[in-house]
């Protein structure tokens, strides 16, 4: 674990000043582009929660991608979690706060078998709105959240703490 620890500590491009002055972006996007690298940060993912799974919550964006691979690598399936107003059947909607504003999460109601487990994929925790969405959504519909997996935990600002109970491994802390 270790190793890949460190693998993807060296291709995370740090930019300065991004998205505003003061902040130091990690960009995981360098991790994508290596097949090799990518395959072996997914596996790292779900491998805590090996057998407790049958789905995988991939939150819109980079969490497509990571639910995506991990299907392909489990033989899970993806329940894609959308931004409001993007899916075309009938959904569930939980609204979460922002720095300014309010965001919504969607999912289709009866995309899984009811009781499915699901475990939530994204690419980073910060503040944890969206992860706390994605479990509200997924037990609203029915279903059991397994856990929550993210490539890098900002522990600043404190995602874990809205996801108390909640089973949350993260690769990299920053």
């Amino acid at each position: 674990m270790d190793d890949i620890r460190a693998e993807l500590e060296s291709h995370i491009a740090l930019v300065p000043d991004f998205p505003e002055p003061g902040i130091l972006f990690r960009d995981l996007t360098p991790v994508f582009t290596r097949a090799e690298l990518f395959r072996g940060m997914v596996d790292a993912m779900v491998e805590p929660f090996a057998g407790r799974y049958d789905a995988f919550a991939g939150i819109e964006a980079r969490g497509f991608l990571l639910a995506g691979a991990a299907s392909m690598r489990t033989d899970a399936g993806v329940l894609a979690v959308r931004k409001a107003g993007k899916l075309p059947r009938a959904t569930l909607a939980e609204s979460y706060a922002l720095e300014y504003g309010v965001a919504r999460l969607e999912v289709h109601a009866d995309e899984l078998d009811p009781g499915a487990r699901v475990l939530v994929l994204d690419d980073v925790l910060a503040t944890g709105g969206t992860a706390a969405a994605t479990c509200s959504l997924v037990e609203r519909a029915g279903w059991e959240v397994a856990g929550v997996a993210v490539v890098l935990e900002l522990e600043a600002l404190g995602g874990r703490s809205a996801l108390k109970g909640r089973e949350v491994f993260s690769l990299l802390q920053a």
